[in-house]
């Protein structure tokens, strides 16, 4: 007799990481971990990401897959050693579209990239001997410093990523600890984050070659046909408008604005129309394909407010508030990128970031975001008549929250 074969393809595994970075979950993969064919970029890749997180999904929750159906959660990372000269680790990022079937990989996760050093040492894809030496003989701790590659964005990260030796005297990454993120229910490690001239000597951080521009929003539904804003190009391109000009404090929370569908049209219109202004897109309809960057965000005075968890921010322990959106909801905390082009615009004066932030030479700011403060800092210069920014740093966490397999279909990529 006959065996028929089965009706429906059979399920495959992969190797892969669930983690925390900042405030944002990934599922990290080693590259030499991934179906032959998904190794490269292209439409078996993507399929095959699609599917892990549970995308496309009409109903928005990716109950069929590791996304739990919010930007901050639909998100892919594949890894690999560095063969640049003084970098360790390769950095790919890939931000999911919930609803489309569309990965987008124009820019980078600041928050996860929180995870990137810590993820790279476990996978054994940092230098054995390079962690070993990252704690003194006669110590028991120590930092290991793993420069990362963000292939992305084409810039060097730096990750200070804390290390312990265990009763084996083996060295491991410490992900405990008592560091507390805004945003993050739990405290854990402090991972500091450095990113080096995260704008190209040869680019200009202001695209349009200016601090504040006039910026003709005329049907964007505002009552004004133009606004004063920031556009810049820093950790992420973005465009920095004060909050009353939107018609906003800039202590808004999730509720305030994703829930106003007739609103969110409105901010959707004005980051297309950011995005043609700043030469991303050459029409606006080029914006519903690009939905990763630009960035749009709001800035206010310092000023006092409840933060989502109930938490008090106080005016006086904070220089701004800030509220950005991403993949068209706004974001419960902020986004790392986002936090650098924050600490790059802070510290130029004249921006509108540095305005609400007071003004003068600024070296690092405090902002207020939805689930409390982050501070970050930064190093801008003028040089030949052009703005760079030579470094932006801030403090994160990361933690594996699950170390295993990912199942999907074998026919689904």
């Amino acid at each position: 007799m006959t065996q028929s074969k089965p009706k429906f393809a059979a399920q495959i595994s992969v190797p892969a990481t669930y983690m925390r970075g900042g405030t944002s979950k990934g599922t990290f993969f080693k590259l030499s971990d991934l179906p032959e064919r998904c190794q490269v970029a292209g439409e078996s890749r993507d399929n095959l990401l699609l599917r892990v997180v549970g995308s496309p999904d009409p109903y928005g929750k990716q109950i069929d897959g590791l996304g739990n159906g919010s930007s901050s959660t639909s998100k892919t990372v594949i890894l690999s050693a560095s063969d640049r000269p003084d970098h360790d680790v390769n950095y790919l990022f890939g931000q999911v579209n919930i609803a489309k079937p569309m990965i987008d990989w124009a820019g980078n996760c600041g928050n996860l990239t929180a995870a990137v050093g810590a993820c790279a040492i476990n996978m054994g894809l940092v230098d054995a001997d390079k962690i070993a030496n990252s704690i003194d003989d006669n110590a028991d701790s120590g930092i290991c410093e793993v420069r990362i590659w963000q292939e992305n964005i084409g810039k060097t990260i730096i990750a200070h990523v804390p290390v312990y030796k265990d009763a084996n005297d083996k060295v491991q990454v410490q992900e405990t600890g008592d560091f507390e993120l805004d945003g993050v229910t739990f405290p854990a490690a402090e991972v500091k984050i450095e990113f080096i001239d995260p704008v190209d000597a040869t680019s200009d951080m202001f695209p349009t070659g200016n601090l504040v521009d006039d910026f003709d929003v005329s049907g964007c539904g505002l009552e004004a046909d133009s606004i004063k804003a920031t556009f810049i190009s820093a950790g992420i391109p973005t465009i920095f408008m004060n909050a009353e000009d939107l018609g906003f404090t800039g202590t808004e929370l999730q509720g305030d604005i994703n829930s106003d569908s007739e609103l969110l049209t409105k901010l959707e219109k004005i980051r297309a129309t950011g995005g043609v202004a700043m030469g991303l897109f050459k029409d606006v309809s080029e914006a519903q394909t690009s939905q990763h960057i630009p960035k749009i965000a709001w800035v206010g005075n310092a000023q006092s407010y409840s933060a989502s968890s109930g938490k008090s921010v106080d005016a006086e322990e904070i220089d701004l508030v800030v509220r950005a959106m991403s993949m068209g909801q706004l974001h419960h905390a902020m986004m790392g990128t986002a936090a650098v082009a924050i600490a790059a615009a802070a510290t130029t004066q004249g921006t509108l970031v540095n305005k609400a932030a007071g003004a003068g030479e600024l070296t690092e700011v405090r902002f207020g975001h939805p689930s409390g403060t982050l501070l970050v800092g930064g190093k801008t210069e003028l040089v030949d008549g052009r703005w760079q920014a030579k470094k932006v740093s801030m403090s994160r966490s990361a933690r594996r929250i699950m170390v295993g397999e990912v199942f999907v279909p074998a026919d689904g990529f």
